[in-house]
């Protein structure tokens, strides 16, 4: 009697079966791309998206979740470095299950090389000209009476902004 020659050659791991669709059906959509792009300063917070952004994400052969790349200064690598676990877990608790599995650092100058240049930090307001000294003491003087040094701070810009303010 001959014996029956098995097709299937024991149980396959569900992993191996089911990652390569799982991976097609997640790159042809670009949900990780299109999500950790434009809404970056929300995941990563802001301390971490002032110094990197997200450059690419990529999908490793035969495993689940993928490499997300951050670009940042060489000056600002190691702190990155030393939050990637906890920024892996803020990108995976948007997805709601392990999208990234590991996160990779590459650096670059802020300035220098044409192709390679970082803009990390928000551009600086253009510089305010002089304000005339009177504009400059009704502005002190009706915050002076605030104890909070922050407040009167923030008033006193405020008050100088105010007056300073061109009447049409």
């Amino acid at each position: 009697m001959a014996q029956r020659k098995s097709t299937t050659r024991g149980f396959k791991r569900t992993a191996s079966v089911l990652s390569d669709p799982i991976r097609r059906a997640g790159e042809s959509r670009g949900f990780a791309v299109s999500r950790l792009l434009t809404h970056w300063a929300e995941i990563a917070g802001p301390e971490i998206a002032s110094i990197a952004r997200p450059v690419n994400v990529t999908y490793g052969r035969g495993g689940f979740g993928a490499t997300l790349t951050l670009l940042t200064t060489g000056a600002q690598a190691p702190m990155l470095e030393m939050q990637k676990e906890a920024l892996r877990a803020k990108v995976n608790a948007v997805y709601g299950y392990n999208a990234i599995s590991r996160v990779r650092i590459t650096q670059t100058a802020a300035t220098g090389f044409a192709e390679g240049q970082a803009l990390f930090e928000s551009q600086k307001p253009a510089s305010q000209p002089e304000l005339a000294p009177e504009i400059l003491a009704s502005a002190t003087q009706a915050a002076s009476p605030i104890e909070n040094d922050d407040l009167r701070q923030a008033l006193e810009q405020l008050g100088r902004n105010v007056l300073s303010k061109p009447k049409h």
